[in-house]
């Protein structure tokens, strides 16, 4: 006898599959577009810059390749350049013996790897020229002293409202990098703008602020050979008020380029409008080309797809896409989770498989952009049991960030979550991981839980 079902379609199943532990499967189905009519080929135009940049967009990665720390691996070029600046600065009056950089002694020979990594960077920022690293260290080295930075972070600089909103340091990407976030849609309110920047003396207190948040990203690099030695920087430019931050941006990436050399391993920019080209151009003169060589441009719509690539999502913040929430690192590294591609045309089923009887399973899952039809069921191992819709099916806005979701099991089965992409012609991508609970001898008392994560 068929099996029976409650509200939505039945999916195939195993009912022979061993279900001492969950696993899960997706199963992919296309939706076949109707045939439009050809259209005349447009006529070519002229590429502008912005174009070029979005075509960069689908790149899996941008054209920078991080260099290595290892003084072994280093051309003998760079090396007798590695050399040169070190008895430089031993023979310089400008630098006492005792002169550091982010925790990092350049000249006592205490931890002589790591003051070569610092080293470098000033070599690779000014192109191996010895004399101009000097310089831009001794500089560097001078502004460190004059605006406080070694103390910066017991500062309280008043911008709670800021924190975790303008910019913050959120997760690692997937070769460990810390990644600082940027966003300043905020500034668009004008009282929130006048309270920030309404004259010298409260931009240089936000600057003190940005600055303090870029060291609090730097306290989680090693500057050792071979380790993470650079951040990731994220900037979501959708927005973004143009004129009112053209003096804040351009302060902003002078004190970093004067100051933090080779600080960034790549530079996302998402959500990027039409005017972006305006925009480069400004930013253009302030940047060096092995700066822009770092930089991944995301038009608006692929900011998810174009972070997956880089950072996994339970390190994504829900807002792009991802999993992560902000309070989410104080219990320890987050839980992984899988992830899914879903094309125009298709739906995709994932499959929770080995759900046991009395079990409570937990889930989240999200998709970049959402626009898509959303559903969950339970289909049940026995033949004459019925499917049971848990999440109806509906239609979910682009609004929308992580759907949290839980069916506790009376029998074995197996959860499907459904991802209907059929009415649009636009991949996406998408995460989910879940938690099931188990229930030792049948018995639902909250202390004979176990927690165990897929």
């Amino acid at each position: 006898m068929a099996k029976n079902h409650l509200g939505l379609s039945q999916f195939p199943h195993s009912s022979s599959m061993d279900h001492s532990s969950s696993s899960t499967s997706i199963i992919t189905s296309s939706t076949p577009f109707l045939e439009t009519p050809k259209q005349p080929s447009p006529k070519p135009h002229k590429k502008t810059i912005v174009t070029t940049l979005m075509e960069a967009a689908n790149f899996t990665s941008s054209s920078f390749k991080e260099d290595t720390y290892f003084v072994s691996h280093l051309k003998s070029s760079e090396k007798k350049a590695l050399q040169e600046l070190k008895k430089k600065l031993s023979a310089s009056k400008e630098i006492n013996n005792n002169a550091s950089m982010w925790g990092v002694s350049l000249l006592n020979g205490n931890d002589a790897a790591s003051a070569d990594v610092v080293l470098l960077k000033f070599l690779r920022a000014r192109d191996f020229r010895v004399s101009d690293a000097y310089t831009m260290l001794v500089r560097s080295l001078a502004w460190r002293k004059e605006f406080g930075a070694e103390n910066i972070l017991d500062e309280e600089l008043g911008f709670k409202e800021l924190e975790g909103v303008v910019t913050y340091t959120h997760g690692y990407d997937r070769k460990g990098h810390p990644v600082c976030y940027n966003h300043y849609v905020v500034f668009k309110d004008k009282d929130l703008y006048e309270r920030i920047f309404g004259d010298g003396e409260k931009l240089k207190r936000f600057l003190r602020w940005r600055v303090q948040v870029l060291e609090r990203g730097i306290k989680l690099l090693n500057f050792k050979p071979g380790g993470v030695n650079s951040l990731i920087q994220v900037t979501d430019l959708k927005d973004m008020p143009r004129k009112e931050l053209r003096t804040v941006s351009n302060e902003i990436l002078t004190l970093f380029q004067d100051n933090y050399p080779e600080m960034v391993a790549h530079k996302i920019f998402i959500n990027v409008p039409w005017y972006f080209s305006m925009l480069y151009s400004i930013y253009c003169p302030f940047l060096t080309q092995r700066t822009k060589s770092k930089f991944v441009i995301s038009k608006e719509g692929n900011a998810t797809e174009t972070l997956y690539k880089f950072i996994r999502p339970e390190n994504i913040p829900v807002q792009y896409g991802g999993l992560s929430r902000p309070n989410d690192f104080q219990n320890g590294p987050p839980k992984p989770a899988s992830e899914f591609t879903v094309k125009g045309g298709e739906k995709v089923n994932i499959q929770i498989e080995g759900v046991e009887s009395g079990a409570t399973i937990k889930w989240e899952i999200v998709v970049g952009g959402w626009e898509v039809q959303y559903s969950a069921e339970f289909v049940p191992n026995a033949e004459r049991s019925y499917t049971i819709a848990v999440d109806k099916a509906r239609k979910v806005d682009a609004s929308e960030e992580v759907i949290e979701s839980s069916f506790t099991s009376k029998e074995g089965g197996i959860i499907v979550l459904t991802v209907d992409n059929s009415g649009s012609r636009k991949k996406k991508v998408g995460a989910y991981r879940y938690f099931v609970s188990k229930c030792n001898n049948n018995n639902t008392a909250s202390d004979n839980m176990q927690l165990i994560l897929y």
